[in-house]
Order: C-alpha cells, then structure tokens, then sequence
C-alpha cells in the first residue's frame, strides 16, 4: 500500500494485479509505504477501513480516495495458478503441480477451497463498506496506459516501472464448461471489472 497525503491518495496493492512495480517505481515519492508484512501491504478495504483511516482521520481530520487495480477474473486466477508453479513452490502444499488450471478454478469454485485454491476475492478486496469508505478510482490492469497517465498527473512524476514479482510463463486453457460456471457463479465480479471504464 501506497499513501500519499498531500495528494490525499492511497494506492492498494490487490495482489496478482502488478503493484509491486509500482510500489518500487513510487515508493521515493510516497509518505508512507507498507510493503511487509503482506497482510498490511495487501490491506483489502475493509482492513483500510479499520485500521489506517482511523489513523489519517483522527490524527489528520483528512480523507483519503482509495484507488485500486483490478484484473480479467479468468487472467488473475490464471496469475495466482502460475505464480504457485514457481520453482521455489515445490513440496509446498499450496503448490499447484500436477494440477489442471481446469482443476484450480474447479477448486476456487468450492465453498471449502483447498489451501492450492484459496486466494481471496478481488471483488472482496474492493467491497465498499457500511459506512461509504470504498474504492474512488478503479483501473483495468489490462488499461496500465490509463492506470499510468491518472498516477502521471494526480501525482506529477515520470513513471519508471520495471518487471518485479512475475509469474512464470505457462500456457493457459480453460474449458468452456468450467469457464461459463466460473462466469455463472462470480458474475459479481466480473460485472464489477466490465464496469471500469
């Protein structure tokens, strides 16, 4: 996560979505920067809400505007499967050697998710909560020209963004069966990511 004050900005970093390249290329300009431990650095909005807008509000008396990425479902399970595929993953038991992206998604479908699936929920991360704080800018990782010209001007900097945290290259078949029961069950969340312009 990314704060930036007097811009009254703070970036969350939903993983799979790219941010750690941001997180280096900003890093030196923003005034707080929480890149460990990952449950702070990939603080969802509802834990924002709980513990650092307290903090901004009642020290500050200022709001900040949450911006997020958010990736193609289909694409971002497809991340999190390849990333569990990196070498150092081997004997691990969230590994997904072995296993079928077909099969991955399969097991992310279920309500028990086995520890290889269990990955959280993009839409979960982004979930408005009771009081109103929510996410005020959203970008399409598959739209970083957009994402980059927003963060070009709202913080004026030159962005020099390199590859950091990539998952293995691993090619990628989903069948059409799984893919419309996929669609059919999380149609929340892709209607959310069709929804950013």
């Amino acid at each position: 996560m990314l704060v930036f004050f007097r811009e009254r900005l703070a970036f969350l970093s939903v993983p799979k979505t790219g941010t750690t390249a941001y997180e280096s290329a900003l890093a030196p300009r923003a005034d707080m920067v929480i890149s460990e431990p990952p449950m702070l650095k990939h603080a969802p909005v509802y834990r924002y809400n709980r513990f650092i807008r307290p903090m901004f509000l009642k020290v500050c008396d200022v709001e900040l505007e949450l911006m997020a990425v958010m990736r193609e479902p289909v694409s971002w399970l497809g991340s999190w499967y390849r990333y569990r595929q990196r070498p150092f993953m081997k004997g691990k038991p969230n590994n997904t050697f072995g296993v079928s992206f077909d099969d991955f998604v399969l097991a992310y479908m279920k309500g028990n998710k086995p520890g290889f699936a269990d990955v959280g929920s993009q839409l979960n991360f982004m979930k408005t909560q009771p009081n109103g704080t929510g996410i005020t800018h959203y970008f399409r990782y598959e739209d970083q020209p957009r994402l980059q010209a927003f963060l070009a001007e709202r913080l004026e900097v030159t962005l020099d963004l390199k590859q950091e945290n990539v998952s293995p290259s691993i090619p990628l078949s989903l069948s059409k069966d799984v893919e419309t029961r996929f669609r059919r069950k999380f149609a929340e969340e892709f209607a959310l990511y069709d929804s950013i312009e």
